[in-house]
């Protein structure tokens, strides 16, 4: 059998030429929520712990490079390991030598802040002007804009940083 059909007239049967949209809205209704749920899921990254603010998040329109330091101090090129010596090197390579490239630093809250100073430090002095520290959002809505490092050899900024992450990332420790 065909499908439905109707009967018209006094023997003629017609195929029914409507279509059932009932399982499509269901099965699109499926892989939206499977989307959904995923999407969160797909955003890969080394495991920090990050400082709580209650600053504003920032309009980025470019993809800005993640460097993190984990609780034990390694240091992460987005997701690579890389040691403090080849950071600036592996940093000019993906940033095709353009040191107007925004980098955000993420340090866990568990670690030395003179060991995430001394990543920014080594990234300032390869050349790059937009370094930023990455802070969690809490929820407030105080509007601030990130904090860049100065010049090697000035003060640097309080260790209070406005987040630069559109979306807070909460992974913990259990």
């Amino acid at each position: 059998m065909a499908g439905p059909t109707t009967r018209r007239g006094r023997g003629r049967y017609r195929p029914l030429a409507e279509i059932n949209v009932t399982p499509l809205v269901d099965v699109m209704l499926v892989l939206l929520i499977v989307f959904m749920v995923a999407a969160p899921l797909m955003t890969s990254g080394v495991p920090v712990d990050l400082p709580k603010t209650s600053a504003a998040p920032l309009n980025q329109d470019a993809d800005p490079l993640t460097v993190s330091v984990n609780a034990e101090g390694k240091i992460y090129l987005q997701d690579a390991e890389a040691t403090l010596p080849e950071l600036v090197g592996k940093l000019q390579a993906v940033s095709d030598h353009k040191a107007d490239r925004r980098i955000f630093v993420r340090g866990d809250k568990g670690i030395n802040y003179g060991r995430v100073l001394e990543v920014m430090a080594t990234i300032t002095q390869g050349g790059f002007t937009k370094v930023a520290l990455l802070a969690e959002q809490t929820g407030g809505s105080a509007a601030a804009k990130p904090a860049t490092t100065p010049p090697p050899g000035a003060a640097q900024p309080p260790a209070a940083q406005p987040p630069a992450a559109a979306v807070p990332r909460r992974q913990g420790r259990g």
